[in-house]
């Protein structure tokens, strides 16, 4: 069974002229492939680490489901890399869509979606919450402690959901959306109410990031990474503060300051 790192591939070192052989500790890349009522629906190439939660944030980030119940049974086969799940329901979308490019329009306001499904499931949040510049710092700084992956590999994003006070949960992936939609799935599967919730995030803001937190329905999100300007366009239209270079001391606070005090 595959683990979240690989110990022992050997490497050449290369240091100031000198050659040294070591061993290394690599991130491991996981092909998933997803069975939806069953047809196969998708490949995640992922971190084989909470695959239910994955499954289920990535299928309600595209829109395929809105909310836990919907799903009757998954059943996960880790050893040979696949995931089945059985609905409830028909899937209503057209399982294409996804795919397809749209531009719209929405409130007066030019919003542009790369897909159809984030025009179905990208929501504005209108969250009242408030937190300190101290605990944006305090918050990425506990993340960034606690990302034990990434200090061995330096190969995976991680993603928090907190408290303004304090780090819930966590969650590994080698791919940034992927440890997103496994705190989606987990959010969904545990019924959490988040107008009180904020993301911690390890990697960059870019627009995909940004309308998953919009999906989650979460109106902060920190990262010690920079955003992209469609990301804090998105953000500004849907309501969610972004705040990136979250480091040490500082932090730069791109939309919504409001909620900054």
């Amino acid at each position: 069974m595959k683990q979240i790192v690989q110990e022992g591939w050997k490497i050449i070192r290369y240091n100031k002229g000198d050659k040294t052989t070591e061993e290394e500790i690599i991130a491991t890349e996981y092909p998933l492939t997803v069975y939806v009522n069953d047809e196969e629906f998708a490949t995640l190439v992922c971190t084989p680490t909470n695959i239910e939660e994955l499954v289920i944030g990535f299928l309600a980030s595209e829109g395929f489901i809105r909310f836990y119940d919907e799903v009757k049974e998954i059943t996960v086969d880790k050893d040979r890399g696949f995931a089945y799940v059985t609905l409830n329901k028909e899937l209503e979308q057209d399982r294409h869509a996804s795919s397809k490019r749209f531009i719209g329009s929405c409130c007066g306001k030019s919003r542009q979606f790369y897909f159809q499904s984030d025009v179905m499931t990208a929501k504005t949040v209108t969250s009242k919450l408030t937190i300190p510049a101290e605990n944006c710092l305090a918050l990425m700084e506990a993340l960034q402690s606690k990302s034990n992956a990434f200090q061995k590999t330096g190969g995976v994003h991680n993603a928090a959901l907190c408290t303004i006070d304090e780090l819930l949960t966590i969650r590994t992936d080698i791919g940034r959306h992927n440890a997103l939609d496994k705190i989606y799935g987990y959010i969904l599967k545990e019924k959490i109410p988040l107008s009180d919730k904020v993301i911690a995030f390890s990697g960059r803001i870019s627009s995909e990031v940004l309308l998953k937190i919009s999906k989650m329905g979460i109106g902060i999100i920190i990262s010690k990474s920079a955003p992209t300007d469609l990301a804090l366009n998105l953000a500004e239209d849907l309501g969610i503060t972004a705040i990136g270079f979250a480091r040490r001391n500082t932090m730069n606070v791109y939309t919504h300051h409001e909620r900054i005090i």
